[in-house]
């Protein structure tokens, strides 16, 4: 058993650190191979994906935000910003799915 810190990570509280350690484990992006699923304190079913620094290990939610940020990541957009900013990662505005149907 390994005693890294666990920690859950939403899109909001993604930091430039953690969104590189996705890119760079996940290139082309992940499949439903790497995808972890588990039941939050509420109960909910929460999916996600892992990423492992020496020591701590992130689940960070799966969302479509997340994946869009994940394909277009350029590392020098965060050049500015702590590693640790959370602030560094814009929200990004998603076409809404009544969009897309028409």
């Amino acid at each position: 058993m390994d005693n890294l810190k666990r920690v859950i990570v939403d899109f909001k509280k993604l930091t430039p650190e953690v969104l590189k350690l996705l890119v760079e484990k996940y290139p082309d992006g992940y499949d439903d191979d790497h995808i972890i699923t588990f039941r939050n304190a509420q109960g909910e079913r929460v999916e996600a994906v892992e990423v492992t620094t020496d020591d701590t290990k992130y689940l960070v939610k799966i969302s479509a935000k997340l994946e869009k940020t994940m394909a277009n990541y350029d590392e020098e957009d965060y050049e500015d910003f702590d590693d640790d900013d959370p602030e560094a990662i814009p929200d990004i505005e998603m076409e809404s799915d009544e969009d897309s149907d028409l």
